[in-house]
């Protein structure tokens, strides 16, 4: 067990302002959670034979950002975390091959374009997956991966490792708390309805919106990880009473203007 190794990539993550890093065994893949679970083509040592390892890294999105989607703001903000992933995965993975452990970045989304998803809707690797299997949170309603720290409001980026480093802890308490209003809240009822179960996501829906928005520079959509009242990040920004996307609450009529004004600039 590579325990220094592991001391230094958290070491680094906090010298990055990288505030979630987890670490998940190559071989956590081989034993099915739940279902449907990864096929294995999808699994680490798959992709990349010398793995024993997978670290996993986190940057959370801003929730008053979000609020404002789609718009241009959270439109760049999307950008910045998915370069700063990528950059940060590679700086990892150079920590690691310096130190005579083969490792490669795994890109942050790993397909060319939201088309080619509508076409081949998975990724050729699940950061989803590795962070679950990392201890770093678990999947909700919404099939989007759950924290204590940001809700489903953070996104990920791995690096598979020769490494042998010390496994995180799945989690066992189940963040998600089936309050639905991820489901009620999506414009093209990607989550189902009552009529439908709700785990089943409809992907070719929810990319078809996402490339609509693409075309007028206000992607991703953001509606179900927005309305989540999961995540220690409604705290710190002042948001734990959901009443506030009520747009008929004149309580909140000064947040409701401000969104309503930037999502009216910088895109089409």
């Amino acid at each position: 067990m590579d325990t220094s190794i592991g001391e230094e990539i958290r070491r680094r993550c906090r010298e990055l302002d990288v505030p979630l890093v987890g670490f998940a065994p190559a071989d956590a893949w081989d034993t099915p959670r739940f279902e449907p679970w990864v096929p294995p083509a999808f699994r680490p040592a798959s992709i990349y034979p010398e793995a024993r390892s997978v670290v996993v890294i986190g940057l959370p999105i801003f929730l008053p950002v979000l609020e404002t989607s789609p718009s241009i703001a959270y439109f760049e903000l999307y950008r910045t975390v998915n370069t700063l992933l990528d950059s940060n995965a590679y700086l990892i993975a150079l920590l690691l091959n310096r130190g005579g452990f083969p490792s490669i970045p795994v890109p942050r989304d790993g397909y060319g374009s939201i088309q080619v998803l509508r076409e081949k809707p998975l990724a050729f690797f699940s950061h989803r997956h590795a962070a679950y299997l990392a201890g770093l949170g678990n999947f909700g309603v919404s099939n989007m991966l759950l924290t204590p720290e940001y809700g489903p409001r953070v996104r990920f980026a791995s690096v598979l490792t020769a490494a042998e480093l010390p496994a995180g802890k799945v989690m066992e308490e189940q963040l998600c708390i089936r309050c639905m209003r991820c489901r009620d809240i999506c414009p093209v009822h990607a989550l189902g309805s009552d009529d439908y179960p709700v785990d089943l996501t409809e992907k070719g829906s929810c990319a078809a919106r996402s490339e609509e928005l693409a075309g007028r520079f206000a992607s991703p959509c953001g509606f179900c990880i927005k309305v989540c009242p999961v995540g220690e990040d409604r705290t710190a920004f002042h948001r734990t009473g959901m009443d506030i996307y009520d747009e008929k609450n004149p309580k909140y009529h000064r947040y409701h203007r401000a969104w309503d004004h930037v999502r009216s600039h910088g895109s089409r």
